[in-house]
Formats: C-alpha cells, structure tokens, sequence
C-alpha cells in the first residue's frame, strides 16, 4: 500500500507504508533499535522508508553500509523516491539535498572516519552484520557522535552473520549495555512472502542455513562440520560409477603463489544428470604439488582422465571440459589452453568473486538434498600427499566449518575443487 505526502505547493512524493511485521517492527523501536529479520522480510525497505519520511521534514539523515555495492543500491533507491523534491545530488560524493532542507549522506563503513564532523536526527547502519570487527570502534568515535546535537535515533538492520563476539551486530543484539532494543523476526514476518515457498526453503536448505538467514538466529558454525560424509552415501555406502550419464567434467584449483608450504593443485572429476538418476557423482580426485611451471605438463594428464571417464560412463555429452578458476597460476593454465587447444573453461566471476564460506552456504542446500554423491573410487581412494597418506578429498570436505579463522593455515584445495564442481554441475551453470 501507499500513501501521497504533499510537500510545498506543487511537489509530492510516495511514501511507502509499512506491512504488518514491518508495523510490529516500528511499534517496538528504541532509541536505537537493532532490527534482526530473515531474508526478504523488508528490512532495508522499511529503513529507506523512515529516511524519506525524515527528508520528507527537513531533517538530517546519515545511511551506513559495509560496501560501495550497498550504498550505491540504497542511493538510487531512495533517489528515486525524492525525486520530485531533490535541490541538489551527487553520487560521487554520496549525498543528496531536497528543497526541505532535507539531506542524506551515503558512508561506506571501509571509512572508520564515517559521518565525522556531521550531526543527524536518526542514521541507518544497512547490513551492519557483514562490517568488519572494527564496527564498534566506528560506532562510538564516528557514528554515535552525530546523534548528540538532535538526541538522534539510529536503525541497525541485518540478518546474522554467526555468533561472533567482536562482531557489531552480535553485541548490540546480545549486550545491553550498548541500548539497543533487539526486534527479532523471521523472514515468515513478511505476510506478502508465500508461505509455501518458504517452508519450501525449510525443507531443501541446510538446518542452519535456514535458522540464520530466514529464522535471523545467531548460530555458531563452528560446532560442527557443515558438509556431512553421510549425504554424500547412500544407506552409508558410495555409489558405482553411473552406467550412463549426461556429461563428464573436471573442476582444477591452483594455490601456487610462490611456493608457500600449503600450496598445492587439486583436480576433482564429476558425472552429470539432469534428468535421471543422481544428478552429480564425484567419480575421482587428485591433488599434487608441483613447481608452477611443471604444471602446463600434467594437465594433459588429466584431460585425458576425462576422456576416459567419458567413455567408461557413456556420457551423451562427452567430456565438457576442465574449469579453472581465472586467477594467478590458473590463468597463466587458461592461456596455455587457448594456444594448445585444450578442452579448458574458466569458472564463471561469479563463483570465484565471494568467499570459500560464501560459497559453501550457497552449495550446501544441493548437498543437503543428497543431490550429490561420490563414487566407491572416489571413497576409498588414498595417495600421499606433503608426506601424509589418506583420503584428502574426504577429509578437506567433511572436516570444513563456516568461519574456521585457521582454515587459511591448512591446505582447502580439493575442497574448492568440490564446492565449484557442485555449483557447476547442479547449479546449472553448464547450462545444460
């Protein structure tokens, strides 16, 4: 629903009402008012609606965001709202003045010297939960101090982002002392969401995934390990490799910067079906480590592995391929490629531009529904590797946990060899 404000003689802007969780958020607000909700339950919405209600008066507005994406995302959003009534704006310098008198200032939280020097009758901290764990010292020697001249108000939105005690948003949600009112809803909150689709989203993603983006619970992900070995079997056992398949392809990932003592390359192979049978298999895996310039000659090694497995699964398609990603010694295999003709595709910027967490999350709903399986080779494979013999596939991806602060000290290769093959293959980005 939406409502006409009139302002001036001849001037008028939309104003976006509330929906009814967005209501039960406003009716419990704080001076400070920490506002915890599920995925799409409205939360950035609702506070861009309290900003333009306040430009609307003529008042000071400051909006905070982690990342230049997000500011950008907010100011043409709200531009487009006051619109009718803008003075004066500027993108570059992140602000816009209406004939109110109204002003809004866009500050990226990159800056610990945010909103320095300005005084604001309410600010906005979007996403608040993803800054980095310098945010309360941004909060009390930047932020906090705007508020002092007007006794402004400040709205933090976000949805968790694990249990984390240097994180900001944790600690206003969960430390009185820093006088924030904690409103805590579930995405379900939203009555235009449908219901069934959300409970749909129970049911296919990870448990914790599901509690913290849509049930906007703080979890701890280090309490256990997020990939279970028991849904990649069935009835506790791998399966045979497929009688037929749609397609064979093979997922490479090289650390190789120089000769740091956890580098290493890793290969992993995968059967595709998308309309039968399991849609993913992890038929193989490999991983050696290799001065950077040995590598250019073990590479046709391994495509011709996807030549065989091609032909020992009968796959309709054949072999697709070896991806890899696009960075560092990768790129230098990308190029070889194209001069040498191999069959080599560079994994798509989207996969590669997050974070092995990020990518994790955004896998583990397919893995959850046992989407994936691994083979007996796969399984019972071991191989030596920086002098220690076992399964390295198995044990990189059952042993990974979200936020794991001493992952970056041991050696994930195979792992992200697993997360991009699962992503590739059913996540439909081979676009078969």
């Amino acid at each position: 629903m939406r409502t006409k404000s009139q302002k001036g003689n001849k001037f008028e802007i939309t104003l976006q009402q509330f929906h009814a969780g967005q209501q039960a958020a406003w009716d419990a607000r704080g001076r400070f008012t920490a506002l915890r909700a599920g995925r799409r339950m409205g939360k950035t919405a609702m506070m861009q609606s309290i900003a333009v209600r306040y430009l609307a008066e003529g008042k000071n507005v400051g909006w905070f965001a982690p990342t230049y994406k997000l500011l950008s995302e907010a100011y043409s959003e709200i531009y487009e709202v006051v619109a009718p009534l803008v003075m004066s704006a500027s993108r570059l310098s992140g602000d816009i003045k209406l004939i109110t008198g109204g002003r809004i200032d866009f500050w990226s939280l990159e800056n610990e010297r945010a909103g320095r020097s300005r005084k604001y009758h309410v600010v906005m901290l979007d996403e608040v939960a993803f800054a980095k764990n310098n945010m309360m010292k941004i909060w009390d020697t930047a932020i906090k101090p705007t508020l002092l001249d007007y006794r402004g108000k400040c709205w933090a939105g976000s949805t968790p982002n694990g249990i984390n005690y240097e994180n900001f948003f944790w600690r206003i949600c969960n430390e009185p002392e820093h006088e924030f009112v904690d409103f805590h809803a579930p995405t379900s909150i939203n009555p235009f969401l449908p219901a069934d689709e959300i409970e749909k989203l129970r049911k296919t993603s990870h448990p914790l995934v599901f509690k913290q983006e849509y049930l906007a619970e703080f979890i701890d992900w280090g309490g256990e390990a997020f990939f279970s070995i028991d849904k990649l079997l069935i009835d506790g056992q791998p399966v045979s490799y497929p009688e037929k398949c749609d397609a064979i392809f093979a997922v490479l990932d090289t650390a190789i910067k120089g000769g740091a003592e956890h580098d290493g390359t890793a290969v992993t192979y995968f059967a595709m079906n998308k309309f039968h049978g399991i849609p993913l298999i992890i038929l193989d895996w490999d991983v050696i480590q290799v001065d950077g310039a040995l590598l250019e000659s073990w590479i046709p090694s391994v495509l011709e592995r996807l030549e065989q497995l091609a032909v020992q699964t009968k796959a309709r398609y054949g072999n697709v391929g070896l991806f890899i990603e696009d960075a560092s010694t990768g790129s230098i295999l990308l190029q070889q490629g194209v001069t040498r003709g191999w069959k080599v595709h560079k994994i798509d910027s989207g996969l590669t531009s997050v974070g092995k967490d990020e990518r994790a999350v955004s896998i583990s709903g397919y893995v959850h529904q046992e989407m994936v399986k691994i083979s007996d080779v796969a399984y019972d494979k071991t191989l030596s590797f920086k002098n220690v013999t076992r399964n390295h596939f198995l044990s990189q991806v059952t042993t990974f946990r979200i936020g794991d602060k001493e992952a970056g000290t041991r050696a994930d290769d195979l792992l992200d060899t697993f997360t991009y093959g699962v992503a590739l293959g059913v996540g439909n980005k081979l676009g078969f």
